[in-house]
């Protein structure tokens, strides 16, 4: 040990922030989404036997109230306040909600058809083949790599090793060259036309015997679209526009060209589309959007989703025992109960005060789209509310609001700002659906380039660079001026 240095013992205060489990919960079911929280709940239920759920308005319903909140501005008494969900309170949109009455003629989400998924639908069509066992389980084993799209990514040989093992159990040898082909050939021929292509080209090559049947084609017309479909050049030709080039090599004018074309975009580039993904969840709104009107006008306001909230209460007749007994082994128990629907009701109310204040702040879009959308950041909603930035991103994710526009993440109102002439600020979000509506209505034949847009925001007193253009166009999945010019 170095001179000088000797052990020593000693004490020291020091001050330390520490979660505790009722905060913890709090913290891991704010952040949770409507169909996480259901799962959760499901959980709490089997492991505390003093939590239940019942039909009629408990107390978690009596307290987490769907009614809305307490503007954080200046209450206008003048106006009145409808029932919400009812058809006044979605006057002028034309959107009637469900609700959850026993009548069965508004409740629309029950008369929608189940989806159909593509790999059910293809599973039903190799039933209907009367295959041998071994190439049943070959073609299902194919269905079952399919992507969404309807695409086989994979190739076959990979394909095979992953289930050799089990066609060796089963069958007692590996499929050969040819076997696999054949799966391949069953499963192109099946519905709809295209699934099972490795690649855009082979998708489109399946489908072009459908062209034969399209009323009044002309047949050299067919005849071009079929060969710039099995060509990769001219292919890629079509999809870069150069449209002169395809002229000069299938020896046709434009018009021809241009039946051509429309012959080929009758083709379908991904079959899978018209089916419903086996990875679709379906969103549930937290919150619902209403137009309250008064003497003064109308404004919107938010109220909880009546169906997102959970029933939760506790069992009363081990409330009681526990309550007599208090060394009973199940108080511990009780006390968790209550954290649960705590911190439940706490979730709910905080998603309602955030809400009703990004509501606020939106009005606009309410009645006009996101051409109206306010620049607002998460600071600004947190200051309203009283609550942590951390907290407000945590309530905004993956939670939704329903409104006449459509259901959007909370996170959707919050979008950043651009500078105007006029010293004021323009929304990315407005920025987009300009950009869109522009592109909607330019002239197929002279599409608006990236810098042209700009120039259109420059004479509007709004300064977006060309780049942002291009960005803000890439995230919207519009294609560059040359893939959008047309014949």
């Amino acid at each position: 040990m170095a001179a000088g240095m000797k052990p020593s013992l000693g004490l020291k205060t020091s001050q330390q922030l520490a979660l505790t489990p009722q905060l913890q919960q709090s913290i891991r079911l704010l952040q949770m989404s409507t169909a996480e929280l259901e799962q959760e709940i499901e959980k709490f239920l089997n492991d505390n036997p003093l939590l239940e759920t019942g039909d009629s308005r408990d107390d978690l319903h009596e307290t987490v109230s769907s009614e809305p909140v307490e503007s954080t501005r200046d209450n206008d008494s003048s106006f009145d306040d409808p029932a919400p969900g009812s058809a006044e309170s979605w006057a002028n949109t034309g959107t009637r909600m469900a609700n959850n009455s026993d009548d069965d003629e508004h409740d629309w989400m029950a008369q929608q058809a189940a989806p159909v998924r593509l790999r059910d639908h293809l599973r039903e069509q190799a039933r209907a083949m009367k295959l041998s066992a071994r190439d049943l389980a070959w073609l299902t084993a194919l269905i079952e790599s399919l992507d969404d799209d309807g695409y086989l990514r994979d190739a076959l040989e990979d394909l095979e090793s992953s289930v050799s093992e089990a066609f060796e159990e089963a069958f007692g040898e590996r499929l050969d060259a040819d076997e696999m082909q054949l799966g391949l050939t069953l499963l192109q021929s099946m519905d709809p036309p295209g699934v099972g292509a490795r690649t855009l080209q082979e998708c489109l090559l399946l489908q072009c015997p459908q062209l034969d049947d399209v009323d009044d084609a002309d047949p050299a017309c067919i005849k071009i679209a079929k060969t710039i479909v099995a060509a990769e050049t001219l292919l890629n030709a079509l999809a870069a526009r150069e449209f002169t080039d395809l002229c000069r090599q299938l020896q046709c004018d434009r018009d021809e060209l241009r039946e051509a074309i429309g012959l080929i975009q009758r083709l379908n580039p991904k079959p899978g589309n018209g089916f419903s993904s086996d990875a679709a969840e379906t969103v549930i709104p937290d919150v619902i959007a209403y137009r309250q009107d008064g003497r003064k006008g109308h404004r919107w306001q938010v109220r909880l989703n009546e169906s997102a909230v959970p029933r939760l209460a506790i069992n009363p007749a081990y409330a009681a025992m526990i309550k007599q007994d208090r060394a009973s082994t199940m108080a511990g128990q009780l006390q968790e109960a209550r954290w649960v629907i705590k911190n439940i009701r706490q979730r709910f109310d905080t998603i309602l005060r955030v809400s009703q204040a990004i509501a606020e702040e939106q009005q606009a879009f309410f009645e006009q789209g996101e051409l109206a959308m306010k620049p607002l950041v998460l600071r600004e909603i947190a200051q309203r509310c009283e609550l942590h930035e951390s907290t407000v991103s945590r309530v905004t994710t993956n939670k939704y609001m329903l409104t006449p526009k459509g259901t959007f993440e909370l996170k959707y109102f919050f979008t950043s700002h651009v500078a105007t002439d006029g010293g004021g600020t323009a929304s990315a979000t407005a920025i987009r659906a300009k950009i869109k509506q522009w592109i909607s209505e330019e002239d197929p034949r002279k599409p608006l380039s990236d810098q042209q847009i700009a120039d259109r925001f420059g004479q509007e007193g709004v300064q977006v660079a060309r780049r942002t253009i291009a960005k803000y166009r890439e995230a919207l999945k519009i294609d560059a001026v040359s893939q959008r010019k047309k014949l």
